[in-house]
């Protein structure tokens, strides 16, 4: 089933670019360590919104020469009242690559100091400009990217399970429990969950590492989402409950947890493959959005939410549009999955197939 899926997503030309799309962000967050050319932790308080860059590779004379590029030295501009980055073209610096860097742990685990493309000791390569505390924009994205581009998975991982055991067996027993279940699950669904987020994202401790509020907004994601998935599932179990296969599975004594899990939940894997799909996009904005907010991952540590948050000035819109680029990337990650989503419902359809 997979594979056939697979084949016919291929032949959506909108949905094979966004899967490469994906595939290409996946590789390069799983690669980041090596890909960035600073650490997480690298941070020159010197070098505060220094924009993008330049990479020369016509040199002074106009003959071809080696990619290099020049730091960049502060002036006040006095015209305008504010800094400004010119480059010091009195030294070149050229770049390296798969060369030797500042050292780091690959996945956190191995050690190594090769990066794929840096600079000498003096120079300064900043391909996306810095933030205010002079860190590299470019590198942030990635490590940050493996935050909000995972949370939707996790979150996944720890909603379907439910959703799908509480919605099988609501609708495998009917009756009162099928009726104080749905009422159950319908008082979660009025929760109001992005409002919630935020105040129980308000009052936890500022003791909490980023690596706790991570694994709690989860959770916290999850526990909000359960329900209506449930109620979906539940619905298609209804449909199927009297089928033949599953008067067979009776006949032979089968207990009904092994009705539910073997022979009537794997029925809907259609609606879960389509769900998973469309429930990412809103795990990774509902991340973004809280972290936008300074309610989710705190700094130093970075995911594209709170790296947007520096973008709300409009002097950074105007003179410093870098600083733009995480909000770039969640459109772009949300609208791939968007359209995976939505080529796999189509799919999956079964008037869409007779058509």
């Amino acid at each position: 089933m997979i594979k056939d899926i697979f084949k016919q997503l291929m032949k959506d030309k909108f949905a094979r670019i966004a899967l490469f799309v994906l595939v290409f962000i996946y590789f390069a967050l799983f690669f980041a360590d090596f890909i960035a050319p600073y650490t997480k932790d690298f941070s020159d308080r010197t070098m505060a919104y220094v924009p993008p860059s330049k990479i020369f590779t016509i040199d002074e004379n106009g003959k071809l020469s080696r990619p290099y590029t020049y730091n960049y030295q502060r002036e006040f501009d006095q015209d305008e009242l504010r800094i400004v980055y010119k480059l010091d073209r009195s030294e070149k610096h050229y770049l390296k690559f798969f060369a030797k860097g500042q050292p780091y742990k690959f996945l956190d685990l191995i050690p190594m100091h090769r990066h794929l493309v840096t600079t000498d000791n003096n120079g300064r390569l900043f391909l996306l400009g810095t933030d205010i505390n002079g860190r590299d924009v470019f590198s942030r994205l990635l490590f940050g990217g493996r935050i909000s581009m995972t949370i939707g998975f996790l979150a996944l991982f720890v909603l379907f399970p439910i959703g799908l055991l509480y919605g099988g067996i609501a609708g495998y027993f009917g009756g009162k429990v099928d009726a104080v279940m749905m009422r159950f699950a319908e008082a979660v669904m009025s929760i109001p969950s992005f409002y919630l987020l935020i105040i129980l994202a308000s009052i936890l401790p500022s003791s909490m590492t980023s690596v706790q509020r991570f694994m709690l907004i989860v959770v916290i994601l999850a526990l909000i989402g359960w329900a209506g998935f449930a109620r979906v599932v539940r619905g298609m179990v209804l449909s199927v409950k009297n089928q033949e296969f599953v008067q067979a599975a009776k006949s032979i004594g089968a207990s009904r947890l092994r009705i539910i899990v073997k022979h009537i939940l794997p029925q809907t894997t259609s609606f879960v493959i389509v769900a998973m799909t469309l429930s990412v996009p809103s795990y990774i904005l509902s991340e973004s959005g809280l972290s936008f907010l300074g309610l989710g991952i705190q700094q130093p540590d970075a995911s594209w939410g709170n790296m947007l948050k520096e973008a709300q000035e409009y002097t950074n819109i105007i003179y410093r549009p870098w600083l733009l680029t995480p909000g770039f990337l969640i459109f772009i990650a949300v609208l791939a999955f968007n359209l995976i989503g939505d080529t796999i419902r189509d799919i999956l359809d079964p008037k869409s197939r007779v058509r």
